[in-house]
């Protein structure tokens, strides 16, 4: 298995991402031109996770979007299906405790984290529904969610750019540094395919969150939605 198909079958993406870990990363960085450091950092400002509290990081992978989480004192839960995702942060992160979970049947009991917050996987899940109502099931009444993830350009003419550059030129600079190109491909179709930022809104009051919004990065190449459990 070298790539998922759209359906997203979870055996196959937790496969794809396994033949991925070690380089994901740097892939991320190269394709990103550098945007995916300041789409971390913009999540981590808006998580505003403090000392004491209780932060699940769902498809964390290596875990490099857990460390400013732990940095602030805060306790963070990094969880992904991606087995071999979570062998390669436990050998950079030992300390962190990385659990195996599906996002739409979570290993946690209700009610359990401040925050939980989710970058650039929600859209690999199977099911989007079930995953937003398992994020609200395990948030704590008054905790919030933070959704980090790929969505529409708000300016048609640089959409179009956005578009070209994502099933032309992405794949061949996949070849160049990734261990497994054709996993890109799958991602760029993803993208391709995912609900905007008002649709993407709309399923989470759907799910029971409130006071949803959103705030576009990179010219909205990237979305972050925030919603709160008000019961």
């Amino acid at each position: 298995m070298t790539r998922a198909s759209l359906d997203k079958q979870p055996h196959e993406v937790a496969s794809m991402f396994d033949g991925v870990a070690e380089k994901y990363d740097l892939t991320n960085d190269v394709l990103s031109l550098g945007q995916a450091r300041l789409w971390r950092k913009e999540a981590a400002k808006a998580v505003a996770a403090r000392p004491g509290q209780k932060v699940l990081d769902l498809a964390a992978g290596t875990a490099t979007s857990s460390l400013p989480y732990a940095a602030t004192g805060a306790y963070v839960v990094p969880c992904d299906f991606s087995l071999g995702m979570l062998r390669e942060g436990k050998k950079r992160n030992p300390w962190l405790p990385l659990t195996a979970g599906d996002a739409t049947r979570l290993p946690f009991k209700d009610d359990v984290f401040d925050t939980v917050t989710i970058s650039f996987g929600l859209r690999n899940v199977q099911d989007t529904d079930a995953a937003l109502r398992e994020l609200y099931r395990v948030t704590k009444p008054g905790g919030q969610v933070v959704i980090s993830e790929f969505s529409q350009p708000t300016w048609a003419p640089f959409r179009t750019v956005y578009t070209e550059y994502l099933m032309r030129a992405l794949p061949p600079v996949a070849r160049a540094v990734s261990s497994n190109p054709d996993a890109y491909v799958y991602l760029a179709e993803s993208i391709r395919e995912w609900p905007d930022q008002p649709a993407l809104a709309e399923l989470l009051q759907k799910a029971g969150w409130g006071k949803v919004a959103w705030r576009n990065l990179s010219g909205g190449i990237v979305a972050l939605h925030r919603g709160v459990k008000t019961q």
